[in-house]
């Protein structure tokens, strides 16, 4: 059973045909997760100083990159598979859809990303009112840690927490689609 979906990013339309092999491919397994302005800001961590703190939350994670523009990514995620499109980044706005699939769909597409894969294992913790996802890096980028805050509007104030060095929004090396091209740290 194949299923197809017209999707149009920044004025570009992209037909996917997913396939199912056991269980047969359902439809509705597909159905938009996130279809929105992702807005974020992307920082270098400390690692002596992010070693301290007490996450809520922790995920292992496998992406691919299918494309980069525009980004296509193919992410596992704690035992789920994801299909997610992204537009290109204009300041630190850019769409986003994300797409729920099986998992083996899922792991099928990784192996079609052939080196363009990082592993890392995210965890969370909330500082200043935000949700911060920081990224472990795995792999060919062991040692790199990045965090991440999901903003309501480009001007939203955040709480910058001591235990990051740099701002990397507007860095595209610190893109994880470019990351994925890498195979030494930026």
């Amino acid at each position: 059973m194949t299923a197809e979906f017209t999707i149009t990013v920044a004025g570009t339309k992209f037909l996917l045909q997913l396939q199912g092999k056991t269980p047969p491919y359902r439809k509705d397994l597909c159905e938009v997760l996130i279809l929105a302005t992702e807005i974020e800001r992307k920082f270098l961590v400390d690692a002596k100083k992010v070693s301290a703190l007490n996450f809520s939350a922790e995920e292992i994670i496998a992406q691919g990159y299918l494309s980069t523009e525009p980004t296509i990514r193919v992410r596992l995620k704690n035992n789920r598979g994801f299909l997610t499109i992204k537009s290109a980044t204009v300041g630190i706005e850019r769409s986003e859809f994300e797409y729920e699939i099986p998992i083996r769909d899922a792991e099928e597409l990784l192996q079609l990303c052939g080196s363009r894969v990082l592993s890392k294992v995210r965890r969370k913790i909330f500082h200043g009112g935000h949700l911060w996802e920081v990224d472990f890096f795995g792999g060919k980028l062991d040692g790199l840690i990045l965090a991440e805050v999901e903003l309501a509007s480009p001007d939203e104030f955040v709480e910058v927490p001591d235990w990051v060095t740099r701002e990397v929004s507007g860095d595209v090396r610190y893109f994880n689609s470019n990351l994925s091209l890498t195979s030494e740290l930026p």
